[in-house]
């Protein structure tokens, strides 16, 4: 069984028992998180497709901490001129495992 959910404006595919990163959300570590924001889901060999969102499916996910993804350096040249700058980024992220997928019938 697997789902695809969206959070932050980005959808991920997730299995029980996954641990990803998405972006960062308003939970305090430890907490149990609900999503019902389900646009695709696979039970049985069966694809439930959302318009945008499964009817009754919910993801239950626990978070496990907060922090800082790797740094993105963003590098700005201008030929003949010499400008050059130099910046970089790092986007926080919330870590999250996901504990289990259902469909309510």
């Amino acid at each position: 069984m697997y789902a695809v959910m969206k959070t932050g404006g980005k959808q991920y595919k997730v299995c029980p028992e996954d641990i990803i990163k998405v972006e960062k959300l308003d939970v305090e570590p430890g907490d149990k998180l609900e999503i019902k924001e389900v646009t695709l889901l696979e039970k049985d060999g069966e694809l439930l497709f959302g318009k945008p969102y499964v009817n009754g499916a919910s993801i239950k996910a626990e978070v496990l901490r907060h922090g800082k993804n790797r740094k993105q350096v963003v590098f700005f040249y201008r030929h003949k001129t010499t400008y050059k700058r130099k910046k970089g980024h790092r986007q926080n992220h919330t870590e999250i495992k996901i504990n289990s997928i259902q469909l309510e019938a």
